[in-house]
């Protein structure tokens, strides 16, 4: 399994915007329709909802391909 950590420099990032971030899937389309596909775990948990906000300490799982730790930037890049 690929695990990858981003750091995000907002409170949050849409589930689909991570998903794409991360690369993936292509578009925030793809993302949604990934999700909705039931293929996406969040800290464990099948989750359906698109656009849950994913905050600094959570994980993501696509299937049994990739992980991501999601943790907070100290500064964000220009």
């Amino acid at each position: 399994m690929q695990t990858l950590e981003v750091e995000i420099y907002d409170e949050y990032i849409a589930l689909n915007d991570l998903l794409k971030l991360c690369g993936v899937v292509d578009s925030g389309a793809a993302g949604k329709a990934l999700v909705a596909s039931g293929a996406v775990m969040v800290n464990g948990v099948q989750e359906l909802r698109k656009t849950n906000k994913i905050r600094p300490g959570m994980q993501v799982q696509v299937d049994d391909a990739v992980l991501i730790h999601v943790v907070a930037g100290s500064e964000q890049p220009d």
